[in-house]
């Protein structure tokens, strides 16, 4: 049961392409992973800037580094 939590800083997406990212997520997920497309779920919480140090970097970020897949390329 995957569960994705896509966090970043506000864009304007519409329905469609959410679904859209969704979808190429839950596609990746599926081939890695093999999980089924009904058991995956994807989230997306949009972060202002100015919160992302607080609210993603200290909390998910900063203290989960060695256990990424894939590190962020800046340090905060």
């Amino acid at each position: 049961m995957p569960h994705v939590a896509i966090k970043c800083f506000p864009r304007d997406l519409n329905d469609e392409q959410k679904d859209a990212l969704a979808a190429d997520i839950a596609a990746a997920i599926s081939r890695h992973l093999g999980s089924k497309d009904g058991a995956i779920s994807v989230g997306l919480e949009q972060v202002a800037e100015a919160d992302w140090k607080a609210q993603v970097w200290d909390k998910e970020i900063g203290p989960q580094l060695e256990t990424l897949l894939k590190k962020p390329g800046y340090s905060l």
